[in-house]
């Protein structure tokens, strides 16, 4: 057994596993969401457009390529304008909880979100080489630096240096 898949089967990782998602926005989110989509709102036009959804994505420390985010508007904006108006926006962000990892049903995602977590030591979406170096040395797994180079060679699809969720999950399946 490989010390990836050791790590899936560890204790550590069945303790991480999050909770199922939910279905629906409570009021509280419901009421955030509203103000955040002002405070986002950098005109006041009560439209979104892909530069102020931009800068929020940078404020939350959430690094999206010009190319993605583009994509992501456009499919947003039910008008093909590319702007989101404030439904769109929370039928936007439904959809992105819809597709976060760590809220999937499925137990074999459960357990590759959870041994995901267990490598990204701060939490931030990505696995480095140091903490891939960190994690495989606490689960007992001495690698070398020619064994880090060649797992995030074969592991980093987008070539940005890290290993993100989805990366690392191809990799295991």
């Amino acid at each position: 057994m490989s010390a990836m898949a050791k790590a899936i089967n560890s204790k550590k990782c069945q303790a991480a596993v999050a909770a199922a998602s939910r279905k629906d926005f409570t009021e509280n989110e419901l009421q955030d969401l509203r103000t955040a989509f002002g405070l986002i709102d950098s005109n006041q036009d009560g439209k979104l457009n892909k530069d102020e959804l931009h800068l929020m994505m940078q404020k939350l420390g959430i690094d999206v390529r010009p190319n993605i985010l583009e994509d992501l508007v456009r499919t947003a904006s039910t008008t093909g304008n590319e702007l989101l108006d404030e439904t769109e926006f929370l039928q936007w962000v439904r959809k992105i909880q819809d597709l976060r990892p760590e809220e999937a049903t499925d137990d074999h995602q459960k357990d590759l979100m959870a041994a995901f977590r267990v490598f990204d030591l701060d939490q931030n979406g990505y696995i480095t080489r140091d903490e891939l170096k960190t994690a495989m040395e606490t689960i007992g797994e001495q690698v070398t630096e020619q064994q880090l180079s060649d797992f995030i060679t074969m592991a980093d699809t987008d070539k940005d240096g890290k290993i993100n969720y989805e990366e690392f999950a191809r990799l295991l399946l």
